[in-house]
């Protein structure tokens, strides 16, 4: 499926072809907000550069926002690891300064908790820091509430923040 936000927007599926692009916008995000490898956050996934291949397993999906021709962020939505098969994770959910502001990473949200849905999820999780407070807020405004403890086995050691939603 692919969406056409404006003239100049677009959300679609993930192909190969995007995989240096996406890794490329998720590498520039995280350096901009201190999101480095050695605390264990998404630019320490030894599938980065795969992530068509992650995303293309059972049961996942990763969208791409395009601005003109060129990917400007990405989110999606997998089997939680080392936890039940009703629950999912939002997953990798990055957009580029000239993608914020504009409801893409709602739009992106919304899209993947509908395949959850059809998937026959239950729950979504997520993991995020602190810093991230649009984003935190985003997430509460779209049902996701916070949760004192982990969930599955994600690797992500410094990702404090926990949220849950019911699908």
């Amino acid at each position: 499926m692919s969406t056409a936000l404006n003239h100049d927007l677009r959300l679609r599926p993930l192909t190969a072809a995007d995989n240096a692009a996406i890794a490329g916008v998720i590498r520039e995000v995280s350096a901009e907000f201190g999101l480095t490898a050695d605390r264990g956050y998404t630019v320490a996934d030894p599938d980065l550069d795969r992530l068509f291949e992650l995303y293309s397993q059972p049961d996942s999906a990763y969208w791409v926002v395009e601005l003109e021709g060129k990917v400007v962020g990405g989110g999606g939505v997998a089997p939680l690891q080392c936890s039940s098969e009703a629950i999912c994770e939002l997953q990798k959910m990055y957009f580029l300064p000239v993608a914020r502001g504009l409801g893409l990473a709602r739009t992106l949200a919304l899209n993947a908790m509908d395949f959850a849905r059809k998937r026959g999820y239950q729950r979504c999780y997520l993991e995020t820091t602190a810093s991230l407070t649009r984003a935190i807020k985003l997430y509460q405004q779209l049902g996701f509430t916070h949760i004192d403890t982990a969930m599955g086995c994600t690797g992500h050691v410094d990702c404090e923040v926990r949220m849950l939603k019911t699908l």
